[in-house]
């Protein structure tokens, strides 16, 4: 459907990406990563939303410590050391069994401290993520380009890339993030034909829970469509489980990724007369779980309903007090409204039996 990009191919634990490989949802835990017991209940929580590989803040030596142990406790979920300022962290935590590591050009020091981070993951064969943030670009890039732009991002990502590739470095990942939509996407854009690294894509302090999920899934969306993005993450000041229904949301909605069945409710008008709102949570709540690739109509108008959703594998249309349930368009049998989600729920059994 899309042109993605073909970027190189990966491998960040046992997943791999880039290619033609599923487009992978990444989150960050906000718990403390020295409290190894509380970031492993998080890791918990968010593999089972549906998270396929965290970053962990390693911001200090009690952090260290707290990545060690939570190493030990998680030993095959993907875990990424988030490095800023100091590199002897990030080699301490390629020794802990960082599956990658994240490091910002802008923050981590000179070409010493790079080059020793590089040497450290070339011996054990993990990637490094560069990640470009457009609050930390280098002070002489800011001077060049008047303040933070997108060509600055873009060049900022690409000197560090061609630094670590002079280093006989080439198993990266590259990012780069603004809280400006419009920024981000014009970076990303001039920075996609450049290299063939795999991108980890995100709006960063996109904002709470709301607007920050409708403001990353503007830019996301936007990128994704251009064939941009082999790992991603909303970025939320909310529950980092709300990061990753968000996610999987966006690319269901972009019909990149299947995770569960497909929903498709009307808004309804003054044409309805059942309680919509109540039968198509209730729909949604009693499909938790189920991970067929199915679409399920709710729609409010016996007139249109139908129409409107002929391409839902099953559905109903509603009328006064009652529904009419429906498959490809098809009217199949009519229910009282108190008798419509088990209907609808008895006819999806049936479909994935």
């Amino acid at each position: 459907m899309y042109n993605r990009r073909k970027a190189r191919i990966v491998k960040v634990g046992n997943i791999a990406i880039g290619g033609d490989l599923p487009i992978t949802v990444e989150s960050m835990a906000n718990s403390k990563t020295a409290d190894a017991a509380a970031t492993v209940a998080q890791i918990k929580a968010l593999a089972a939303a549906g998270c396929e590989m965290l970053r962990l803040a390693v911001n200090h030596t009690e952090a260290l410590e707290g990545f060690k142990e939570i190493r030990r406790l998680v030993p095959d979920y993907p875990l990424i050391a988030d490095i800023h300022f100091d590199y002897k962290l990030a080699i301490a935590s390629i020794e802990a069994g960082a599956d990658k590591i994240r490091i910002n050009p802008g923050n981590i020091g000179g070409g010493d401290a790079v080059q020793a981070v590089v040497l450290a993951a070339k011996k054990r064969g993990i990637p490094i993520r560069v990640g470009v943030n457009s609050g930390s670009l280098e002070q002489e890039i800011l001077d060049r380009h008047g303040g933070v732009t997108a060509e600055g991002l873009a060049e900022s990502l690409l000197g560090t890339v061609r630094m670590l590739e002079n280093m006989g470095f080439d198993n990266i990942v590259a990012s780069m993030k603004s809280s400006s939509v419009p920024m981000t996407i014009a970076a990303h854009e001039i920075f996609a034909d450049m290299t063939d690294y795999p991108m980890h894509i995100g709006i960063t302090e996109a904002g709470t829970l709301f607007g920050g999920t409708i403001k990353s899934v503007a830019g996301l969306s936007s990128l994704l469509t251009r064939g941009i993005g082999d790992t991603l993450r909303i970025s939320l000041t909310a529950d980092p489980v709300e990061e990753v229904k968000a996610a999987r949301e966006m690319l269901q909605a972009l019909k990149i990724r299947s995770f569960k069945p497909e929903i498709i409710s009307c808004p309804t008008c003054g044409r309805t007369e059942v309680d919509l709102f109540s039968i198509a949570q209730e729909v949604e709540k009693r499909m938790a779980g189920l991970t067929a690739p199915i679409s399920v109509a709710v729609m409010g108008c016996v007139v249109n309903g139908p129409g409107e959703a002929r391409e839902a594998d099953i559905g109903v249309a509603c009328g006064r007090g009652s529904g009419m349930i429906f498959k490809k368009g098809e009217p199949l049998y009519k229910v009282e409204e108190s008798e419509i989600v088990g209907a609808l729920l008895a006819e999806i059994e049936k479909m994935i039996d």
